[in-house]
């Protein structure tokens, strides 16, 4: 980017969209994260939405509202999602500064982030429809 701000890729797999966050988020990249999913979601339809943190091993107050504030657009916008990979120390980060991340599911990894989808109906289906 020429402004020097770091955008962190979000892939299409079917009505489902995929997001790696393989860097720690500063504040303006997390922002902007938050404005490009809910254009993408609103752009193609997206029912699902699987984040991995997998690569996080801190995650502030700040990180936590933003994934919550995702979930929270996300969910006006027609998508559940779905935050896989969390590390024991983030979960335990999270609890300990009092955010319960309301109404955001987990799972383990992005392999059964996309089946929790599927199974509410909001996932990839066989034909990427």
């Amino acid at each position: 980017m020429s402004d020097g701000q770091q955008r962190i890729p979000i892939l299409r797999m079917g009505k489902c969209l995929l997001v790696t966050i393989q860097v720690d988020l500063q504040d303006q990249t997390a922002l902007a994260l938050q404005d490009d999913l809910s254009a993408k979601i609103d752009a193609i339809g997206a029912t699902g939405v699987v984040i991995d943190i997998s690569a996080l091993e801190i995650v502030d107050s700040f990180i936590g509202r933003m994934l919550a504030g995702i979930s929270g657009i996300a969910s006006v916008l027609g998508a559940a999602t779905v935050v896989v990979g969390m590390q024991p120390a983030v979960a335990i980060t999270l609890v300990e500064l009092g955010l319960s991340l309301e109404g955001v599911k987990t799972a383990l990894n992005v392999e059964r982030g996309l089946q929790m989808l599927a199974s509410m109906g909001d996932g990839i289906d066989a034909h990427g429809d």
